[in-house]
């Protein structure tokens, strides 16, 4: 199932998918940081070069990617509020580009990973400040680079044989 993405409120997004993999092994792929770089690169072209995670309540992330042939960059941290296995995640979350020393506005991020069938339903819930926040993350062309990702992570999670 491709990723869909509805805006519900001028500061919410909703974020859903569906995977093959059962609610532990994508629990395990967004939490565990030898996973994480197998899928998480976004659009062909980019690699994940640095990944940091302390998935608890109080915990902080830090990943950074690279543009493999123009070696642009950006990095995203986040710090983790709750975290119920393997089915919540609650984190705020930022960017960072490297041509500004500010980071983007904090976005609170919701993600749900409930039991469909033999796979799993992610359900992605973005809250930012305001309305000219939402604008410029959508602007980033995040979609493709997160449809880009999610089509990797079930072979990254795939049940071993």
């Amino acid at each position: 199932m491709p990723l869909s993405l509805e805006r519900t409120s001028p500061t919410i997004l909703t974020v859903t998918r569906r995977f093959a993999a059962p609610p532990r092994r994508l629990w395990d792929a967004h939490t565990q940081a030898d996973l994480i770089p197998r899928w998480m690169t976004g659009p062909e072209g980019w690699a994940m070069t640095h990944c940091e995670i302390d998935p608890r309540a109080g915990g902080h992330a830090r990943y950074e990617w690279q543009e493999t042939t123009t070696g642009e960059g950006f990095a995203q941290s986040a710090d983790f509020e709750l975290l119920e296995p393997p089915h919540r995640i609650v984190h705020v979350e930022r960017f960072h580009m490297p041509h500004d020393p500010t980071p983007t506005p904090d976005a609170r991020v919701e993600t749900l990973f409930e039991p469909e069938g033999t796979g799993t339903r992610m359900t992605m819930t973005i809250t930012v400040a305001s309305a000219e926040a939402m604008e410029a993350m959508l602007a980033t062309g995040m979609e493709d680079g997160m449809e880009a990702s999610y089509d990797r992570i079930d072979g990254t999670v795939a049940e071993p044989a």
